[in-house]
């Protein structure tokens, strides 16, 4: 899934705040967004793979998440809902498209890796790949409740992330071919630093 998709359901999770501890509310909405985003910071380093931990950041955000009920404070929910989004981010990759340059053939058996059981998890492309229409349809379903629910600075900011949604499903697959006619003619230096994908066979074409 796309990564306006991951930081606006990290944003989401905090929605109980509002009603339940709405003095919390904001930090939990800001931690939000950075969970969700926070993985995605491997994009060039190993995608998927790096910084995604769908076991550990699971387990580690339950534990964040009962001290947060036990002791609420801006730290305690911070750290808790940080953790939710980037579990949510690791998981919700499973059920996208595969790690490679243009996921929506299908050829990629790699979604996102399980460092528990030191393997990659296949793709179960519900969401046929990051981008697709049903990742843009899913990034405003996750957004109408936060419009809802947010005052003006934070609405503006799921509004901009609505706004990269669009841009980037409408030139998604523009990007890949950008990405495969370019990646040749790169400086020698440069290439140890592009992801794998951009090396394949399919690539050239």
């Amino acid at each position: 899934m796309m990564l306006p998709t991951h930081v606006l359901g990290g944003m989401l999770l905090a929605a109980p705040l509002v009603r339940v501890a709405p003095e919390l509310a904001p930090i939990g909405f800001v931690a939000g967004f950075l969970g969700g985003l926070f993985p995605d910071l491997d994009m060039y380093v190993g995608h998927r793979k790096t910084l995604h931990f769908p076991v550990y950041y699971s387990l580690l955000a339950a534990i964040a998440l009962v001290a947060a009920l036990a002791v609420p404070s801006a730290a305690t929910v911070a750290a808790a809902l940080f953790l939710l989004g980037a579990a949510l981010h690791s998981v919700a990759d499973m059920y996208g498209g595969g790690l490679e340059l243009r996921p929506w053939e299908g050829n990629s058996d790699r979604a996102v890796y399980n460092h528990y059981h030191g393997a990659w998890i296949p793709p179960r492309r519900l969401v046929r790949y990051d981008g697709a229409v049903e990742d843009l349809a899913l990034s405003v379903g996750l957004a109408l409740p936060l419009l809802y629910l947010l005052d003006t600075p934070l609405r503006r900011v799921v509004l901009g992330t609505l706004l990269v949604a669009a841009v980037y499903t409408v030139t998604r697959r523009y990007l890949a071919e950008l990405a495969a006619r370019i990646t040749p003619y790169a400086p020698a230096t440069l290439l140890p630093y592009l992801p794998d994908r951009y090396h394949d066979d399919d690539a050239s074409r």
